[in-house]
């Protein structure tokens, strides 16, 4: 018996890489699975490739089922299409994965709004279409698995990543916010920040010409995306998790950590003259950290 036996899954952007071994993972498990991809490079822009079918025959070899579907995630009747295959196909959605993404990364004096809009489009909007799209039905069914793919980019902030950062910060609010509208319904909605040397990461490695290590094998995000995603985690909704090297990591809410009070509140010079004194001391470092210690490219 698997976790998710009898379950019907769509995963977006599950032609490669995390997106693949998440896919492979829950039809191990005795999901049904949608593979969502439209076979684009890394950027975005087309390619001849069907990563998505390929998935499925690998699926289908290990005796399981699944179903290829090629709409983009950034188009809201696009999106309706990918969650009306699952129901076509196998009758029903219980689990969502909202994996799709792109990348465009350049600095923010060199980032144009094409590049900004892109992947907002892929990783916020094409969020919000398959879940808008989804959550009807796993509301009707008293049932429903919805997972973000979050990134530390967006919880910590990383280089050259405005439009990156900002998508994945904005899937962070939205997982608090739907998980409070939806956890009545029997629905949990999580989100996961993953780790692994894919296309996304592969210009870290062959910048310094070392191969990726063991616990960058994406393989690795699989088994949390397959519990959250079955009947085992209904407690746990409204959260985000991540993975760093062997170990799977649950992040803190955003927070108040310090605070200074006065009657009356402060003037600009009373502000001055205690800010480093009393919320100073508590100041945070942002960014990342990359694989094996290097920081990303800039451009």
């Amino acid at each position: 018996m698997g976790l998710l036996d009898g379950r019907v899954a769509v995963v977006t952007g599950s032609g490669r890489g995390i997106g693949r071994e998440f896919a492979l993972c829950m039809a191990a498990e005795g999901a049904k699975v949608v593979v969502n991809d439209v076979g684009v490079s890394l950027d975005g822009r087309g390619t001849e490739e069907d990563p998505a079918a390929s998935v499925c025959r690998e699926i289908e070899a290990h005796g399981g089922q699944a179903v290829p579907n090629y709409d983009s995630v950034t188009d809201f009747a696009g999106a309706e299409r990918i969650v009306q295959t699952a129901v076509d196909a196998f009758g029903t959605i219980d689990i969502l994965v909202n994996n799709a993404g792109i990348v465009r990364d350049r600095t923010l004096v060199k980032m144009d709004e094409q590049d900004f809009d892109a992947v907002i489009a892929v990783h916020l909007k094409g969020s919000f279409n398959c879940t808008r799209h989804a959550a009807p039905i796993m509301k009707d069914q008293g049932y429903g698995r919805i997972i973000n793919i979050t990134s530390s980019a967006g919880l910590r902030g990383n280089f050259g990543q405005t439009n990156y950062g900002a998508a994945k910060a904005g899937l962070m609010g939205m997982t608090f916010v739907w998980a409070l509208e939806l956890g009545r319904y029997g629905i949990t909605v999580n989100a996961v920040a993953p780790a692994g040397a894919t296309r996304m990461t592969a210009a870290l490695f062959e910048r310094s010409g070392a191969e990726p290590p063991p616990q960058q094998n994406p393989a690795l995000n699989a088994p949390l995306i397959a519990f959250l995603a079955s009947e085992r985690a209904g407690h746990v909704n409204g959260q985000i998790l991540g993975r760093s090297d062997y170990a799977f990591t649950l992040f803190q809410h955003p927070k108040q950590i310090a605070f200074m009070w006065q009657e009356g509140g402060f003037t600009p010079q009373e502000l001055a003259d205690n800010f480093d004194v009393i919320l100073g001391q508590h100041l945070q470092q942002v960014g990342m950290v990359m694989p094996g210690g290097m920081e990303r490219p800039g451009g």
